[in-house]
């Protein structure tokens, strides 16, 4: 419909539901939902199998888990405590916590830009313990056992003149861990689920890729570690907002013409533009701490 136009997403039960309106069926992607009424938290783990499944939702293969939570962006303690939770469950389903790992946590975007200041801010809030450990062993912890954890904010190309990758992956390479998690915004596809929904996947992420910026991916194949993605969408495509007003008006076109109105309404300008919410400096802040309480939760889980 959209012709050379392309409402950009990066959430995988997004990219789902697009095929879900068309009545079309994937092979090699499965999807599971569990809604808690009690807490209103919707989860949805969207698992792409195969090279077919993988190529039609344009993804790589792995699990994609979607928190959605109307309330998220409300500075609600309680009702951030019980995410926080969530997410720690899933990271244990995705990461073998039960013995002891290094883990390297990276915050992606850019500290000086609210909207892609997610990353940096959650690391701001961890509890790292990689430094006491390596000065006083685990005593130093007055813990017997106990992940290992370090974090580290790259920032961008335009502020250091090196990709995150080549920086990522100095890291990696001089300590060694076990798994990397990489916390970056992302870009959604519906307005509702503007900070309102988290993602969390096997599969890596891309830095800058929710602004359509794309560089080298942070994945397990090029860092050879486990790598998890955690991401929030912060930002959503204008020419999207532009395309969902019209919504009605365009049904009673047919392709063709939709397609001419659609070249003529969104100037090739607009798709360099992407809207946040007004209150996203709060919201922001909220959901750095609920991440990174998350996953202070999750490392403090070791048998």
């Amino acid at each position: 419909m959209l012709g050379s136009y392309r409402i950009r997403t990066d959430l995988a039960v997004e990219a789902r539901e697009r095929f879900t309106e068309e009545n079309v069926e994937i092979r090699g992607v499965e999807v599971k939902e569990d809604y808690d009424e009690e807490k209103d938290i919707r989860t949805t783990v969207v698992k792409i199998t195969t090279e077919n499944g993988a190529k039609a939702m344009g993804r790589p293969q792995g699990n994609y888990i979607t928190i959605e939570a109307p309330n998220l962006s409300m500075p609600d303690e309680d009702y951030h405590r019980e995410i926080s939770q969530e997410i720690a469950s899933h990271l244990s389903q995705l990461i073998d916590l039960k013995t002891e790992k290094s883990i390297l946590v990276v915050g992606l975007g850019n500290q000086a830009i609210t909207a892609d200041s997610l990353g940096p801010r959650v690391v701001d809030n961890l509890h790292m313990t990689r430094h006491i450990i390596q000065e006083y062993g685990l005593m130093g912890m007055g813990e017997e056992k106990m992940h290992r954890t370090s974090g580290i904010v790259p920032g961008v190309m335009a502020q250091t003149g090196m990709e995150t990758s080549e920086i990522v992956e100095g890291v990696v390479s001089m300590t060694k861990p076990d798994v990397v998690i990489a916390i970056d915004a992302l870009a959604a596809r519906s307005t509702r689920r503007l900070n309102r929904t988290i993602q969390i996947t096997d599969t890596g992420i891309n830095p800058g890729s929710g602004v359509g910026n794309h560089r080298v991916g942070l994945t397990e194949e090029n860092l050879q570690v486990k790598v998890i993605g955690i991401g929030v969408p912060t930002v959503v495509d204008a020419a999207t907002i532009v395309h969902d007003s019209m919504a009605h008006l365009l049904e009673a076109l047919d392709e063709a013409e939709q397609k001419e109105f659609l070249e003529e309404m969104i100037s090739p300008h607009l798709h360099s533009m992407f809207v946040t919410p007004k209150d996203v400096d709060e919201t922001v802040k909220y959901l750095s701490f609920t991440i990174s309480e998350g996953l202070n939760m999750a490392f403090a889980q070791v048998c």
